[in-house]
């Protein structure tokens, strides 16, 4: 059974996602996405209408998830992060690594930064 949801608590839930416009050099336009909301997303050639429709879609996917009494998905805006993480690769990709990182003069963590930086 589908419960009746406030605009403004829909609205109120829906700020707690990240919506992200990006153009897109691959499809030639604009593309919105709300990563760890939903899959896909849409996409324009006027940037600001893109973020609007995805605001638009973020708030209906939340309406729904919660008209059916579904849990929302944890937030993506507003979050901080700690500067640490955790990666598990392969001993080979590790030593790899090590060494090239040696070879530069760096420590693994400035060229795995360095990496991920620049990717």
């Amino acid at each position: 059974m589908k419960i009746r949801i406030s605009p403004t608590a829909v609205k109120k839930a829906a700020a707690h996602y990240l919506k992200i416009v990006e153009w897109s050099d691959a499809d030639k336009c604009f593309v919105g996405r709300c990563p760890g909301l939903f899959f896909g997303g849409c996409h324009g050639a006027d940037e600001t209408k893109v973020y609007q429709e995805i605001c638009k879609l973020v708030e209906e996917h939340v309406a729904e998830l919660l008209a059916n009494k579904e849990r929302l998905p944890s937030a993506t805006a507003g979050k901080t992060y700690s500067g640490k993480f955790v990666v598990r690769i392969g001993p080979e990709l590790h030593q790899k690594a090590a060494i090239k990182a040696s070879t530069r003069g760096e420590s693994l963590n400035q060229f795995v930064a360095a990496a991920i930086a620049s990717a």
